[in-house]
């Protein structure tokens, strides 16, 4: 009888005997199917014992990165980390303590492999290697189907012996091959045992071993270092939750307070009135653009000025571009057919025309205001926008007269009177300069006379000669030269790019105030009634006349002989602005005086000093010829 739980091994007589083959057989089915649990089992094991061992040399390789990451914090250039000295010492110290569990995680990973993984391997790629039952008896079957057909008629010793010489060599096989694998059969049973507790046994060594090294690193020292900081973080996130606290509060106050700026409509003007004093914007425009011959679209674009220019950011640009050169450009309002609330900027020269669009009235009316004061270079002053509320608060109390004029701290200069063509000397001045004492107690109506209309385009006066001169240049069909008509010999020619404000009948041409007075009448009524149109022309100086000449065609707008000039002054504050005051030639009797306003490029007193120099030369050609 066989030991229990073991299959015993097969003899000579045994494997002649039927009955003990059959149970022999099912007793090696039982042991068979017992390998087959355990080889599954063992491989479900090998794999969770593989992840194990995976998981080990991914927080080994994972601390590692951490420790070395945390030591390369002090080579980091954060924007807003300036002041992190006391952060880079703790990160420091704990990436050394990081860094000695690395260690301590490299050495498990390394007892986990030897311990665990060495011993469940190969019990899983040898010891469960077997051959099947299956392929035992395939030599033998043959060897027995060759003896089996040996002819009884025709004997042949020859073929006789070699099929009992394979019978003989495939039985001896078979009976050594059945005892070997009876055998591992057999040894399977004990090894299964060593094989499930050895993987065990290391993998809870190794922990062991891992958990004391651990203690050994992580001492009192470190225990204290990490119960202050867990001190500091929580100070750290009370001081986070009172400021986001505060903050919560300042966003529900500015919702409350801003909640009517959410509408792109125009606010109430009572709540928000328009700034017209600023001296820097910035905020979201559209751009018109052109992209065909006659077709054009609308980009919106953030657009902020800097200095004297307007600049635009795009969407994921780190810096802006520049649009155009505010200083000394002209910006107006303007109609089109498919936006509401359009402005025009263009360049000093007139090269560059800019087309935007804002979301209000309200945001139009103050890029445009700003763009004037930028224009002005009101913001090179120290107070820039001190400054520019004054001109603004001087321009608006223009519309209501003063009762007189003050006393200024500038001479002017005296009017020369004289018969002929030539009536007087150009009286160059500054606007602001303090009037004669005879002058001083002029009231306001006896310069302008109340209510009376400002013209804002240019209209020809109506006279003999330039009614005559207009219908000679129509027949003749001719466009004047912007450096004097042929035939003309005035040995001065001088061109100036000016732009026209404004014209208004005045009473007098004997004070100066009366040119700084038309100036604030002229612009105040700019400024209520939001017109910023202006009309550019070139405005030739010669010492027979003065002409207004359109820069485009070359056509003459407007010609004043230089005897009808009577004062010619700049503005005081503003120097790019000049005007000066003219009596028709009317020749029946015409005695109105009208006062011209304009905005120039060049310095206005340069130009009042060169219509000054030309009614000189004109006033000495005239004595030169009459003596």
């Amino acid at each position: 009888m066989s030991h229990r739980g073991q299959i015993p091994l097969p003899t000579t007589k045994t494997l002649n005997k039927c009955h003990m083959y059959r149970t022999t057989r099912s007793l090696l089915g039982v042991f068979e199917e017992d390998t087959a649990a355990i080889s599954n089992y063992c491989t479900q094991l090998y794999q969770a014992m593989q992840r194990i061992y995976d998981a080990q040399n991914e927080l080994s390789a994972a601390t590692h990165l951490t420790s070395r990451l945390l030591k390369e914090y002090d080579k980091q250039r954060f924007p807003l980390g300036g002041d992190d000295e006391v952060m880079s010492s703790t990160l420091q110290q704990f990436a050394k303590v990081i860094d000695e569990l690395s260690s301590c995680h490299a050495v498990l990973s390394t007892q986990l492999a030897d311990a665990m993984m060495f011993p469940i391997t190969q019990f899983k790629e040898r010891d469960l290697k077997v051959l099947r039952t299956c392929f035992l008896y395939a030599d033998h079957d043959t060897a027995i189907n060759r003896y089996s057909r040996l002819s009884k008629r025709r004997d042949n010793d020859k073929l006789r012996a070699e099929a009992v010489e394979d019978v003989y060599t495939s039985r001896k096989k078979q009976h050594q091959t059945m005892m070997h694998y009876f055998c591992s059969l057999n040894t399977l049973q004990y090894k299964k045992k060593t094989a499930l507790l050895e993987p065990l046994l290391g993998y809870m060594q190794a922990q062991i071993s891992f958990f004391k090294l651990g203690s050994e690193n992580l001492t009192q020292q470190w225990e204290d270092f990490l119960g202050t900081i867990g001190t500091s973080v929580q100070n750290v996130r009370r001081e986070m939750e009172e400021e986001v606290g505060q903050m919560q509060q300042t966003i529900q106050d500015m919702e409350r307070s801003c909640d009517p700026l959410y509408a792109p409509c125009d606010p109430d003007p009572a709540h928000s009135p328009v700034c017209r004093n600023l001296t820097r914007k910035q905020g979201y425009l559209y751009i018109r653009s052109k992209t065909g011959l006659v077709s054009t679209s609308w980009e919106r674009q953030y657009f902020f000025t800097q200095g004297g220019n307007l600049m635009q950011q795009g969407r994921g640009e780190v810096a802006g571009g520049l649009v155009t050169d505010l200083d000394n450009c002209s910006v107006m309002a303007v109609d089109s057919d498919d936006r509401r609330f359009c402005f025009q900027v263009t360049s000093f020269d007139g090269k560059k025309v800019v087309t935007l669009q804002s979301e209000s009235r309200k945001d139009c009316e103050e890029w445009i205001s700003t763009i004037n004061n930028i224009s002005k270079r009101i913001y090179l002053s120290e107070n820039a926008e001190e400054l520019a509320a004054r001109v603004n608060q001087s321009a608006l109390e223009a519309v209501t007269p003063s009762p007189s004029f003050q006393q200024r701290h500038e001479s002017m200069r005296p009017i020369v009177h004289h018969k002929g063509r030539v009536g007087r000397a150009s009286s160059i001045s500054s606007v602001g300069s303090e009037p004669s004492p005879a002058l001083s107690v002029l009231s306001l109506d006896a310069l302008v006379a109340p209510e009376t209309p400002i013209q804002f385009d240019i209209i020809s006066p109506v006279s003999e000669e330039n009614s005559a001169q207009s219908k000679t240049a129509a027949q003749s069909g001719r466009r004047s030269n912007p450096f004097g008509e042929s035939g003309d010999d005035s040995i001065l020619h001088q061109l100036f790019i000016v732009r026209f404000l404004g014209s208004m009948e005045v009473k007098t041409a004997e004070s100066a105030d009366v040119i700084s007075e038309t100036m604030r009448q002229i612009l105040a009524a700019r400024a209520i009634h939001n017109i910023f149109r202006m009309t550019e022309s070139h405005l030739l100086v010669t010492c027979d006349c003065l002409k207004l000449i359109d820069p485009q065609t070359q056509v003459t707008r407007l010609r004043f002989p230089l005897s009808t000039v009577l004062q010619c002054s700049s503005h005081q504050d503003n120097k790019r602005l000049f005007g000066f005051v003219l009596q028709p030639a009317g020749g029946r009797g015409d005695s109105r005086l009208v006062c011209y306003i304009f905005e120039s490029n060049n310095d206005g007193e340069k130009i009042c000093d060169s219509i000054g120099l030309a009614k000189q030369i004109a006033f000495h050609s005239e004595m030169v010829r009459l003596i």
